[in-house]
This record gives structure tokens, sequence and C-alpha cells, in this order.
């Protein structure tokens, strides 16, 4: 006789990120503004063992009004930097892309925010990472709106 079972249900890999962010403002002849995002978390309920993830992390321009010349913050003026777990149950080897402001990035490209090895089961990994605005000067005020995005593979 066969028995037919259902395979137990495969688990997910997912991210969270703040929805909005509030950076603050500076001075109308550029500046640098600063601020922490908020937590970032990857869960993992594969189950794996032996298993590994990587966050990647780009950003779109920042844009006021059409986004015409002095309307727009391209992604190069924009840096960020991940810093440490501030939360890690389950077992993984955690791996910050930037551990500290001396290892910022710009975000021309899509850079590895945080990466895990060594998964032992499910897990879950935060942390709160820092982004860095350098406003030109030739940027008008307003208020400037665009997305840092996190994807986990």
């Amino acid at each position: 006789t066969t028995e037919d079972t259902a395979a137990p249900p495969a688990g997910t890999l997912s991210i969270s990120a703040p929805d909005l962010l509030d950076l603050g403002s500076t001075t109308s002849d550029g500046g640098v503004i600063s601020a922490r995002m908020g937590t970032v978390t990857v869960t993992d309920t594969r189950g794996v063992v032996g298993g590994a993830w990587t966050v990647r992390v780009s950003a779109t321009p920042f844009v006021t009004g059409r986004g015409a010349a002095g309307q727009r913050i391209d992604p190069s003026s924009i840096a960020y930097w991940s810093g440490p777990a501030v939360g890690r149950p389950g077992i993984a080897a955690l791996v910050p892309g930037q551990p500290g402001p001396s290892q910022a990035v710009p975000l021309t490209a899509t850079r590895t925010a945080f990466s895990a090895t060594g998964v032992a089961g499910d897990n879950t990994a935060a942390w709160n990472p820092t982004v860095v605005i350098r406003v030109p000067e030739a940027a008008v005020a307003g208020r400037y709106r665009g997305a840092i995005i996190h994807s986990v593979a």
C-alpha cells in the first residue's frame, strides 16, 4: 500500500523595515543630515541547517517638486551604514555590511547591508542602520521624498 502525505509547509525568508522616516532638515546652503532608520528585521523560518541569507540595500533619488535641477539629491549623496546586530534569536553567524560610521557606503549601487551564514533552524536578526545625506549646496528648500530599499535572499 502507499500513503499520500503532504509535505510540511515550507518556511519563509522575509524582511521588514520602517515605512516612513523623517530625516530632519539642514540649512539652505547644503549640509549633512544623519539619522537612524529604525529597526530592520530579517525573519528566517525556513528551518535550514547550514543555510545563509544576504540583505541588499539601495536608494532612489530624493526629490522635491518635479525633481528638476536643484530639486534632486542623487544616491551618490546618500550613504548607509548598518551598524551591529541589535537582536539575534536563533543560531547564525551575522556579519554587518558596515559595522561603523567609517565604513558607510554611498548608495550609488546596491550594497550588502547584512548577511548570515551557518544558519541552524529558524532565526531572526535585527539592526538599526544610519542614513547620511550630504545635501548639495544648490538644493532648494522643500520636503524631499525618496526610498531606501532593503531586500533579502
